[in-house]
């Protein structure tokens, strides 16, 4: 089973590209986390955010292939990492890869929202979208952690 981070921009600062790097070099060699980013949406330029947010759906599901797929979305559902690691634990053992889709300043197409079999808000504050990689990626890595008994987390 294959874990993936499918966001909208290609070039992430550095200091978000070190983090989400270094949470994905510790994840398991079973259970590896790959990030494929996609290109904005050319329209964001002119002002259509509509047309630019659709595009970037295209880009997304297209990057997130057969995975199941979980989007981060300001009104979705809050989890615990408990929930996050049961969530990780059910899904490896189905076996079917997870792309974990986020979208760019502007947030995601509503096709995305309507393809993700979940929704997760990260919290209720606004986030940066760049952000968002490096939180996800950490608290993947807790996740699994958690499951493998890791004293990473220790709450």
């Amino acid at each position: 089973m294959r874990l993936n981070m499918v966001a909208v921009g290609r070039r992430p600062p550095d200091w978000i590209r070190t983090g989400v790097e270094t949470f994905a070099q510790r994840m398991p060699r079973h259970l590896p986390l790959d990030v494929k980013a996609v290109n904005a949406g050319e329209a964001r330029r002119g002002g259509d955010v509509d047309r630019a947010r659709a595009s970037e759906a295209d880009a997304l599901l297209a990057a997130a292939g057969s995975s199941r797929l979980i989007a981060l979305d300001e009104r979705g559902r809050s989890w615990q990492t408990r929930d996050l690691a049961n969530y990780l634990d059910t899904a490896m053992h189905d076996g079917r890869d997870l792309a974990f889709i986020i979208g760019g300043a502007d947030g995601l197409d509503p096709r995305c929202l309507e393809a993700a079999e979940r929704r997760w808000s990260l919290s209720a504050l606004t986030l940066p979208h760049m952000l968002v990689r490096v939180i996800v990626a950490e608290q993947l890595y807790r996740a699994w952690t958690l499951l493998a008994g890791h004293p990473y987390h220790r709450a």
